[in-house]
């Protein structure tokens, strides 16, 4: 098979195209023909040898931890009715997933639709899930006006759509006019252009006597704080990373003199059981078109390529490899 091979930890280069024998299902496993792979931004970590909070991986590795496609082999203990069916999966720290067949624990299979595609499916398992999750946290109502950062994003478009569907006004803010047409395009009620100086007043003037509620923020740095300012008295923001490689700042003030709320949505890693859970759970919103993830496709032999573009914030929706 041909799969992407990791032997030094460093920068995209470091993933090579390489022809690999083929992997065979253990105890409990199945191998699956793969028809995408998911790229997460903590694969770029784990390729500098940063595992944030991980296991760092031993070397030579075949990176990537999330996978659809369909069933070729069944491992020793596992049902043969599972031979053919379309599956997804999220291989958890034991990677494999950016090649052309990867094993999974039968466990961990989740089975899909004919008419949902391999890379909404592989979208849903890990960043739908994360979707689930922090909109749990999030809790939107009609009433809410809700600021995304990033809202082209793996995770913001999901968020968009998932406000939308609540009733709730969005302001979705992009990084430039590609990706702000994207957002417009999912339905948001006022789009916005981060890069263009003053988008922020811009904002508060589309709005008109309306004020943002709640800010949905995984970039952090000036650009948190900018949504952040636009949350009117009592509203709320709430965190779960910071792409640009720095928090959102949130002073006592902010706090104690404008009322407002701060929330880490991820808290602890869930267990098992709740994993399991919210990736039905995404599965379920993907299956029945509720939500449509938007997706960035590369050729598995770029992954070098999808690594830099993510690590440059280059992308739009979910990053996915096809074989």
């Amino acid at each position: 098979m041909n799969a992407i091979r990791q032997h030094e930890f460093g920068p995209p280069e470091t993933l090579r195209y390489e022809r690999l024998p083929d992997p065979a299902p253990a105890d409990g496993q199945v191998r699956i023909a793969v028809e995408a792979s998911g790229v997460h931004l903590i694969d770029t970590a784990i390729r500098r040898g940063e595992a944030w909070g991980f296991p760092v991986p031993e070397l030579p590795m075949v990176p990537g931890r999330e996978v659809a496609g369909t069933v070729d082999e069944v491992g020793p203990g596992v049902d043969d009715a599972w031979s053919g069916r379309r599956v997804v999966a999220h291989l958890g720290l034991a990677g494999g997933g950016y090649a052309e067949r990867a094993v999974a624990s039968v466990e961990a299979l989740h089975e899909i639709p004919e008419h949902l595609a391999a890379d909404a499916a592989v979208t849903a398992i890990g960043t739908g899930r994360t979707a689930v999750a922090i909109l749990d946290v999030a809790a939107l109502t009609p009433a809410d006006v809700v600021v995304v950062t990033a809202a082209a994003g793996g995770l913001g478009n999901l968020f968009v759509q998932a406000a939308l569907g609540a009733g709730a006004a969005v302001v979705g803010v992009a990084g430039g006019p590609e990706k702000a047409a994207r957002v417009r395009a999912l339905g948001a009620t006022v789009v916005a252009d981060h890069r263009e100086p003053g988008w922020a007043e811009r904002v508060r003037a589309a709005l008109g006597e309306r004020e943002a509620s709640v800010v949905l923020d995984g970039v952090g740095a000036s650009l948190g704080r900018e949504a952040l300012g636009l949350l009117r008295a009592g509203g709320r923001i709430v965190l779960f990373g910071w792409a640009s490689g720095e928090p959102t700042q949130i002073s006592t003030n902010d706090l104690i003199g404008r009322g407002l709320t701060a929330t880490w949505a991820l808290g602890q890693r869930p267990s098992p059981e709740r994993r399991r859970e919210l990736e039905t759970r995404a599965l379920g919103e993907f299956v029945s078109g509720r939500l449509v993830p938007l997706t960035h496709r590369f050729g598995l032999a770029e992954a070098a390529a999808a690594h830099a573009a993510v690590e440059a914030r280059a992308t739009i929706g979910k990053t996915v490899l096809v074989p």
